[in-house]
Order: structure tokens, then C-alpha cells, then sequence
């Protein structure tokens, strides 16, 4: 069973590990080019090459999967199915059609909610109380393919988009483990996914990253753990960006702050920021000024002043 595997952050690792660890017999690997990282744009690979350094396989890296010249390197290899885990690539038809066994995906949500690139972050920023994997068949739209298995993963409170990938890139390995006999057996029973109840997953953009003070204490919150530890939510101190990576959970019926415009500092204590919602207030506890680098509230104070009345927002 020749198996290509292609992905790329670190939720495909344990995917790989499971196919290696189990003696499956991967002949190459697909990941994005390397990218520039951090400050001084340091060329870095992505976590799967490193991942796949340990075991000696050949890596391919095309930057883009739809050249003639990608498609011909991957058929070189000439898979009896290729296995994906967050790849970050659309397949094109020449590689969905080269495998006898087609092509599957490790998607972390349960299709067919969430279909798209950033189906764990969105869930999480919706409020979603459950998640979870689905092993799925490729097709040529947008994780639109027949569902093959699929497990239930609950949400915590307490989860933030980087809690939430290592769970489910844990489960979706496992879930992977358990799949793969019945397709090599070819004794699949896929199941068409239904349309009609699809919502979708998209890239995330800046706007999904600048906080709405109008919206609830607790809208804003999922919004902040959703995006936490990748991009971050932002808002704006004195037209400079100001990031905000952890708040304290709302409590319910929380209120304060009456009269006051959403956004408002009521009040800034080494407990945190409490500002004004749409609905209650949100305690902001670790944030990033601009400049500057993460650190819990406490520890800016030490340096500046932020007064009762300021209002967070505006443009930047």
C-alpha cells in the first residue's frame, strides 16, 4: 500500500507519526514551501517536513499544487492513496485521479459544518460547544466529498484555538488509525454529505480579528480564545493596535458600567482591564500593546497608566 501523505501545521503531525508508527509504507510526503517566520523573517520549515526529517522520507514542496510539474512529481511516486491533514492546498483533479483508492482527508470539524481553512478557529469564535474530526473522501469542491468516520470532540470554556488543534489533531490520528484497514479492505461504507446543512469555515481575515465592542461580553470573548494563540483579537489604545490574547470569563448577567459607551476602561487593576460591552463587561487580563511584547496586565501597569473613562477602538 504506497501511501503520499500531504499537510502541513502541526495538527498533521500525529497523522504522519500514526502512519509510520503503524507500517504503512509512505513513499513521500507533500507540505508548503518554507515560509519567513518572526521578526528577522527567518526562512523555517513547516512542522510536518521537521516531523518528516526523522524518518528519511523524500519531501516535496511545491508552491503550487495545481502546476502540471507538481502533479507529475506526486504521480512519480505513484500512490495507491494519498491521505491529507490540513494541507493548505486544493487538490487539482490529476492528483484526486491518481490513487486506485482515492484520496482522503483528516477535517477538523464535523462535516458538514465547518467546511474550509479554518473550521477549529471558527467554532470555537461561534460558540460551539462540540467539535470534532471527519476522515472524508476528496472530491473536486470544497470538503464537499462522502464522509467515511468521524468523532466527537467537546469544546471547554477554558479552550482556545491552540488547546483545540492539539486535541483534535490527536483524535483525528487516532480516528485515522481506526479508519484505515476498512478502506485498504475496501469495505467503506461512505455516507453523502447533506448540503443543505452546510456552513462554511473561511480563512480568517484581519476584520475577523478586530473585537466589536458592541457585541455580548461573551461574543467577544470566544472571538479572543478563538484566535488565541495564532493571530490574536485586536482593538485600539490612542490609534495604536493593542492586542488582546486572554480575558476572564464573563460571568452571567454581569453588569457595570451603565451609561457607558461599549469599549469603555471602567477599570484598570492588577486583576485585569474591565471594559464595557455591548452586554455586562469583559475583563482583559493578558494583552499586547504595540511595540511590545505579550505580558499579563499586572506587568504593563507597572509602566503606564490607564484611565477610568479611556475608550478602546477607532481606526489604526
Amino acid at each position: 500500500m504506497r501511501i503520499v501523505f500531504m499537510g502541513t501545521p502541526d495538527f498533521a503531525v500525529p497523522s504522519l507519526r500514526l502512519l509510520m508508527e503503524q507500517g504503512y509504507d509512505v513513499v513521500a510526503v507533500v507540505t508548503q514551501p518554507d515560509r519567513p517566520k518572526g521578526r528577522k523573517r527567518t526562512l523555517t520549515p513547516p512542522p510536518v517536513k521537521e516531523a518528516t526529517l526523522g524518518y528519511g522520507l523524500p519531501v516535496l514542496q511545491p508552491e503550487r499544487m495545481r502546476s502540471e510539474e507538481a502533479v507529475a512529481a506526486v504521480a512519480t511516486y505513484e500512490p495507491e492513496l494519498i491521505v491529507t491533514a490540513a494541507y493548505g492546498q486544493i487538490l487539482p483533479k490529476g492528483v484526486l485521479e491518481l490513487p486506485r483508492l482515492g484520496c482522503i482527508n483528516v477535517h477538523g470539524s464535523l462535516l458538514p459544518k465547518y467546511r474550509g481553512g479554518a473550521p477549529i478557529q471558527r467554532s470555537i469564535m461561534n460558540g460551539e460547544k462540540e467539535t470534532g474530526v471527519t476522515i472524508m473522501y476528496m472530491a473536486a469542491g470544497l470538503d464537499t466529498g462522502d464522509m467515511i468516520s468521524r468523532i466527537v470532540v467537546p469544546i471547554e470554556d477554558e479552550d482556545t484555538s491552540g488547546t483545540m488543534f492539539e486535541k483534535l489533531s490527536i483524535a483525528g490520528a487516532d480516528l485515522l488509525g481506526r479508519t484505515l484497514p476498512a478502506i485498504i479492505a475496501g469495505e467503506v461504507k461512505a455516507e453523502a454529505q447533506q448540503d443543505e446543512l452546510a456552513t462554511y469555515a473561511p480563512n480568517l481575515t484581519r476584520e475577523d480579528e478586530r473585537i466589536d465592542w458592541s457585541r455580548t461580553s461573551r461574543q467577544i470573548y470566544d472571538q479572543v480564545r478563538g484566535l488565541s494563540p495564532m493571530a490574536g483579537a485586536f482593538t485600539t489604545l490612542q490609534g495604536e493596535v493593542f492586542k488582546v490574547w486572554t480575558c476572564g470569563k464573563p460571568e452571567s448577567g454581569s453588569t457595570g458600567g451603565n451609561g457607558a459607551l461599549p469599549g469603555t476602561v471602567l477599570e484598570a487593576s492588577d486583576k485585569g482591564i474591565a471594559v464595557k460591552t455591548g452586554s455586562g463587561t469583559l475583563l482583559l487580563q493578558d494583552i499586547q500593546p504595540s511595540g511590545k511584547r505579550v505580558m499579563a496586565v499586572s506587568e504593563w501597569l507597572k509602566g503606564s497608566k490607564l484611565a477610568a473613562g479611556t475608550v478602546f477602538g477607532g481606526e489604526a
